[in-house]
């Protein structure tokens, strides 16, 4: 898939096909952000691994201030016109760490193996709080609107990504998951029965 120009012209900058928009991206920021301060996790360090065109930099820098953010993108379109951190999950440098690392919407595009690197490559960099979120083939089924999400061939199940996320991370709900070993205080309700 060419992740280029036309690519996000149809699907991020012309609303009539768009497959989110800022009012989404300033939401799912401010849900990122509220659950990290509920755990009392100070985050110096925000790793935005696949950023796309940005949406949720701005909200997450205004909601979380001390943090310095690095939006990672495999597009070289998007990294020109941006600035951001040319590179994919399976190349980034695994001696950084970050305390909230948002990963959306980026592993459906990769194959089963590609996928299980860039999973150990978040649980090698992430030393707190994950946010992550993927197209599933469920949610193709049931969930997206067909006709705004590109057809992605090889789509795997949440199962599978439950599964593998597990290796490193405690799910939370809501698309965060907590670094095993984070030191933070997680209640016995906030996160799944043991």
């Amino acid at each position: 898939m060419a992740f280029d120009e036309a690519y996000y012209r149809r699907y991020y900058h012309d609303p009539r096909t768009a497959v989110t928009s800022r009012a989404e991206m300033r939401d799912r920021a401010t849900l990122i952000a509220a659950c990290v301060r509920y755990l009392g996790l100070p985050v110096v360090r925000i790793l935005d691994a696949g950023c796309g065109v940005g949406l949720m930099r701005a909200p997450l820098r205004r909601l979380l201030p001390r943090a310095q953010y690095t939006g990672l993108e495999a597009s070289e379109y998007l990294c020109r016109r941006y600035g951001w951190q040319h590179g994919t999950l399976q190349t980034l440098d695994a001696a950084e760490r970050y305390e909230l690392v948002v990963c959306y919407d980026v592993l459906q595009y990769l194959d089963t193996r590609a996928a299980r690197q860039a999973i150990a490559k978040l649980t090698a960099v992430c030393r707190g709080a994950l946010y992550f979120g993927v197209l599933t083939s469920g949610d193709w089924r049931s969930n997206c609107d067909q006709s705004r999400t590109d057809r992605v061939p090889g789509l795997r199940s949440a199962a599978w990504y439950r599964r593998e996320l597990a290796r490193g991370f405690r799910p939370l709900g809501c698309g965060m998951w907590l670094r095993r070993g984070a030191p933070v205080t997680l209640w016995d309700l906030d996160g799944p029965a043991r």
